[in-house]
């Protein structure tokens, strides 16, 4: 999982949600999805790093732009290009991992599914992620990410025989996917624990855990 990767995830995201254009169709004035994607993208193109955080800087964010400048910040850490390896998160505070392991589950699961959180390398933060979700207190997403990981691990063999590295097997893995019931589990939660806003609760009141020694 690489910096370019997560910004090719977050961008991809935004135009699903959003639907891309026909390429062949005929040129006219910019719709309102138009204008507010192209909006969005610039937002985000344009937006500042910090490499260094401090309590002044985290008071200086808005919430909306809070989770974005943790997970910016972290990425700091790496080259371009550079993979993020389980070790080098593990080092990471305890907030850190938390807001880290939990934010990209939750775009990789709106994204594509448990499956697809699984099949990326993303999934072997998914203890992580447990974790996480019980340290901003979303205790209820801790349970459900508890179970998704028991059945990954108890079909690890079955769920690695779908990844060779294809689109087609990656797609075969949905016909019976085991985690259905659980990925509606999982959206149900949205309307019951506020995962942005706890992540965001927890930063501001443990900026220690952010901002460089």
């Amino acid at each position: 999982m690489s910096k370019k990767f997560l910004t090719i995830t977050i961008l991809f995201s935004i135009l699903n949600f959003f639907g891309c254009k026909r390429q062949n169709e005929p040129k006219k004035e910019k719709s309102e999805i138009d204008l507010l994607i192209e909006n969005t993208l610039d937002d985000f193109n344009n937006r500042k790093i910090y490499k260094y955080l401090t309590s002044e800087i985290l008071d200086s964010i808005a919430d909306d732009k809070l989770e974005q400048a943790i997970i910016d910040n972290i990425e700091t850490k790496y080259q371009d290009g550079e993979q993020y390896t389980f070790d080098e998160i593990s080092k990471l505070t305890k907030g850190q991992q938390a807001v880290f392991s939990t934010w990209w589950l939750e775009a990789e699961v709106n994204n594509g599914g448990f499956n697809q959180f699984y099949f990326n390398s993303s999934g072997q933060y998914g203890e992580m992620a447990e974790i996480g979700f019980m340290t901003i207190g979303a205790e209820k997403f801790s349970k459900l990410i508890k179970r998704a990981n028991k059945i990954y691990s108890e079909n690890k063999d079955q769920l690695e025989e779908y990844d060779d590295g294809t689109m087609e097997s990656f797609s075969e893995s949905y016909i019976d996917n085991l985690f259905n019931d659980l990925e509606t589990d999982f959206y149900k939660l949205f309307d019951i624990e506020k995962i942005g806003e706890l992540r965001i609760k927890y930063i501001r009141e443990n900026k220690n855990e952010f901002i460089a020694e």
